[in-house]
């Protein structure tokens, strides 16, 4: 059986009360296309429009036609991306914080910070944001998850790019 919702009815599932607050920082010109849905998916997506909070339908799915981009040029291009690797690991494990900054030495190039935050008890969490080839980045990441007391890794990549802070010299190292 098929179930048929007005427009006004699947409208008023994902519209939530206009608040105060200014727009959201455009980021150029747009282009108007045109999809088309079952209306399973599109009951589908009207309901994470709401739950989301997406102030639209386009907005939802620019955000998630640009979540499959960056997935994709992650998995088949060599295009400089910027992402966090993100380690939980048990800080006590014999020189494993020692092994991670010769890592993050050794990659000097992708490494651009970290930050690690001590939890409770011998647990650790630490963030390092990394930029360059996403195969690079992932081999770094794969790298670091790997090393003995390191409980979970996880690479979080962006299209985008950090300007660089100063140009290294050749590789001499």
């Amino acid at each position: 059986m098929v179930v048929r919702t007005t427009r006004a009815k699947r409208t008023a599932a994902y519209q939530r009360p206009r608040t105060n607050n200014p727009p959201p920082h455009k980021r150029g010109p747009v282009s108007r296309i045109t999809i088309s849905l079952s209306e399973e998916l599109l009951t589908d997506l009207d309901q994470v429009v709401a739950q989301r909070e997406f102030q639209s339908r386009s907005q939802a799915v620019a955000d998630f036609v640009h979540r499959a981009l960056v997935d994709t040029k992650s998995e088949m291009g060599d295009d400089v991306m910027v992402g966090t690797i993100t380690l939980f690991y048990d800080h006590t494990v014999g020189g494993l914080q020692q092994r991670l900054a010769v890592l993050q030495r050794r990659y000097i190039d992708e490494v651009i910070s970290s930050l690690h935050v001590h939890l409770t008890g011998e647990k650790t969490l630490e963030v390092i944001l990394v930029q360059g080839p996403a195969p690079k980045l992932r081999a770094v990441a794969g790298d670091m998850g790997k090393l003995r007391g390191v409980i979970s890794g996880h690479l979080q990549l962006a299209a985008a790019v950090i300007p660089p802070l100063h140009p290294l010299p050749a590789k001499s190292r």
